[in-house]
């Protein structure tokens, strides 16, 4: 028919949108290859449906806002699902699930959640962090109540989480915190990013693949997404890459 499944399986490409820089979710390397557990995920798939993965660097603020106009077919980009984004994405069942870690410069010399109340946080735009911190994050489905912002917190936003990290480095001093996953949060740490984690998470995120609801026609090719993440689960596909590229944690459920 001409759902956008049979058009992928014609071709025998299927386009992926990821992020080129959030390690190690997914990094764009030198020799031009991706490499994290969203491209080992991506991967899996494409060889689940019998296709090549392609894969695409849009800025996230242009995933997230939808009408793709058919640049790629899908994302696989750790995209959380919220109420405002299923507006204009539809979304398979979560493949992973993530807390939201805020951190503070070393500089700072701020030891709590509180301690950022008045400062200034740094954020990849578009974000559920961003959104979080302005007061209008609405998370979907089952999703826990996200905790409170510090009181009269500043955002400023990067195209992506890392770009923070990378800024400090650069010496940088106009922010005093960073919002990203736990798990990007910890490689940049592990990597000499001069942050301190802060308090518990702020709220938990379950992310999934995406596809555009402003596309050609893709219910058979949602379901099949959604059918080859539920089998990865089952036989412990996604828990393998969850603990290879996440020091051996087991991202891919909330229990």
């Amino acid at each position: 028919g001409d759902d956008l499944l049979a058009t992928i399986c014609e071709a025998g490409v299927i386009r992926v949108a990821t992020d080129p820089a959030y390690p190690p979710q997914s990094e764009l390397l030198p020799d031009g290859s991706f490499e994290g557990f969203d491209i080992a995920v991506a991967n899996e798939i494409g060889e689940r449906l019998g296709v090549t993965v392609e894969f695409e660097t849009p800025n996230f603020d242009e995933v997230v806002a939808g009408s793709w106009a058919e640049r790629f077919d899908i994302s696989v980009g750790s995209v959380t699902v919220t109420e405002e984004r299923l507006t204009v994405l539809d979304f398979t069942q979560p493949y992973y699930f993530t807390p939201a870690q805020m951190a503070a410069t070393t500089e700072s010399g701020i030891t709590d959640l509180e301690g950022l109340a008045g400062e200034t946080v740094c954020v990849g735009e578009a974000t559920t962090y961003q959104f979080w911190l302005e007061g209008t994050l609405v998370l979907a489905g089952d999703a826990p109540e996200p905790s409170t912002p510090p009181e009269g917190v500043q955002v400023t936003t990067f195209s992506t989480d890392t770009e923070c990290a990378d800024a400090v480095a650069a010496g940088r001093t106009e922010f005093a915190g960073w919002l990203t996953s736990s798990t990007t949060l910890a490689n940049a740490i592990a990597e000499g990013a001069p942050f301190v984690e802060v308090g518990d998470p702020v709220f938990f995120e379950a992310l999934a693949v995406a596809t555009d609801k402003a596309g050609p026609p893709a219910d058979q090719l949602l379901a099949e997404l959604d059918r080859i993440v539920a089998e990865m689960h089952e036989d412990g596909t996604l828990s393998g890459f969850s603990e290879e590229w996440f020091d051996g944690l087991d991202l891919t459920t909330t229990e």
